[in-house]
């Protein structure tokens, strides 16, 4: 019953993250780049729940998005789902605990989906490399995702714990032994 309402918990957050991405950010742009908010959701989930379950939401969110916003169907879905696979590698190999790991996880998701998304553009749409613009917005999302997810973390820490709980019960222990 509780990872129901967990899961329930989480279509809610991305309902509101859609609606805070689609006109909150639109105002408070760097540049005329927003942050991307789903980056850090995905990142959130795959890194306090099962190995597949940041897969799936990266996936199901990314076509979602790729149908609302009218682009080649999943070029979002892909890059959602490898940063939600990406969130299930870092949980094996690195702390939750730090805020400096966090950090550093949520810059490398950001690089690696604008870069993914970046190079399936250029297969999938025929567009034009522009690399100096490329970096430019690169390092502004990530420096505005990294102030996002620092605002963001004791709330992410707080109920990721909880749903690290109810999803991985107390094996957490044992992979330290």
């Amino acid at each position: 019953m509780k990872k129901v309402v967990i899961n329930i918990i989480l279509i809610i957050l991305a309902i509101i993250i859609y609606i805070l991405q689609a006109n909150f950010f639109n105002w408070f742009t760097i540049s005329g780049i927003m942050p991307n908010l789903f980056v850090i959701f995905v990142l959130f989930i795959g890194l306090f729940s099962k190995r597949t379950m940041g897969t799936v939401y990266g996936f199901v969110i990314g076509i979602l998005l790729d149908l609302i916003i009218g682009t080649k169907v999943g070029i979002n879905a892909v890059a959602l789902g490898l940063i939600g696979f990406l969130a299930a590698l870092f949980d094996k190999n690195f702390s939750k605990d730090s805020r400096v790991t966090i950090m550093v996880m949520v810059m490398v998701a950001t690089a690696a989906f604008e870069t993914l998304i970046y190079i399936l553009n250029y297969i999938v749409l025929v567009t034009n490399l522009e690399i100096l613009n490329f970096i430019k917005i690169l390092s502004i999302e990530v420096i505005y995702n990294l102030i996002l997810a620092i605002i963001l973390y004791p709330l992410m820490q707080k109920f990721g714990y909880y749903m690290e709980n109810e999803y991985k019960g107390n094996t957490i222990l044992t992979r330290y032994f």
